[in-house]
C-alpha cells in the first residue's frame, strides 16, 4: 500500500490548541447547580439551527443569543443565560500544541485553522481581555489561514467549510489532516478524504499526528 503524503494540518482551536470549552462549562455547571454537561445537552437539541448554531454563523445577535439560549435550557427545567456561557468560554492555552505548530512548519507543513466560534469577545479566540486576547492572536498569526464560522456564515459539520480550507490551501483533501476534539466534526473531514484525528487529549493529539507524520512533535 503507498504511504499517503501529507501537505498540510488543519486544526481546530477550541479542544485542541486550548482545552475543551466543556470543561469550563462544567465548572459554570457545578457553580450554578445544574446537571453535569447541561449545556451540552442543550446545544445538542436541534443542533443545525438552535441558539448556538445561529450565533456561530452570526445569524443572530449576542443580546439574541442571550435570551434564545435562556428559553432552550428553561424548557429543558433550568435557567441559564447565554451570556453566561460566553462569559466562560475561551480556554488555556497548550503549549505543547503551539509547540507543535513551530515544529510543523519548520519542517516544511503548511498549517491552518477551522474554528466554530461566536462573533463575541476578542478575536478568533473569544478572549475575555485585549491581554490574553494579544497572546492568542500570536497563536492565530502561525496559521496560514483561518476560517472563523462567525465570519464564515458556514460552521463544522457542513462539509463547504472544510472545502473552503482546501480551496485556500490550494490542495485535495486527501493531501490534509484534520484534527478535531469533536468526532462529529472529524467524519465530514474523513469523508472528503482528510486523515482525520479525533483529539481527547494533547499527548493522544501528538502521539497519532507525529505517527502520521513519520515526525516528533510536542
Amino acid at each position: 500500500m503507498t504511504e499517503r503524503t501529507f501537505a498540510a494540518v488543519i486544526f481546530d482551536f477550541g479542544g485542541v490548541i486550548t482545552s475543551s470549552p466543556f470543561e469550563a462549562f462544567n465548572r459554570l455547571e457545578a457553580a450554578r447547580s445544574l446537571p453535569q454537561d447541561f449545556v451540552r445537552r442543550v446545544n445538542a437539541i436541534n443542533p443545525d439551527d438552535n441558539a448556538w448554531a445561529q450565533f456561530e454563523r452570526a445569524a443572530i445577535s449576542a443580546a439574541e443569543f442571550d435570551a434564545l439560549f435562556a428559553a432552550e435550557a428553561r424548557a429543558q427545567g433550568f435557567d441559564l443565560g447565554g451570556s453566561e456561557v460566553l462569559a466562560v468560554l475561551a480556554g488555556a492555552v497548550r503549549p505543547p500544541m503551539v509547540r507543535a505548530l513551530d515544529q510543523l512548519k519548520a519542517a516544511g507543513y503548511r498549517i491552518a485553522c477551522i474554528t466554530n466560534n461566536v462573533p463575541t469577545g476578542h478575536g478568533a479566540g473569544l478572549a475575555r481581555s485585549a491581554d490574553r486576547s494579544d497572546a492568542l492572536e500570536q497563536i492565530f498569526a502561525r496559521f496560514e489561514h483561518v476560517i472563523e464560522s462567525s465570519k464564515a456564515g458556514v460552521r463544522k459539520p457542513d462539509p463547504r467549510i472544510y472545502m473552503m480550507m482546501c480551496e485556500k490551501l490550494g490542495l485535495e483533501p486527501a493531501a490534509c489532516i484534520y484534527l478535531d476534539d469533536l468526532g462529529v466534526n472529524c467524519k465530514p473531514a474523513a469523508q472528503l478524504g482528510m486523515a482525520a484525528i479525533k483529539v481527547t487529549g494533547e499527548a493522544q493529539a501528538l502521539a497519532d499526528l507525529s505517527a502520521l507524520l513519520a515526525l516528533p512533535l510536542g
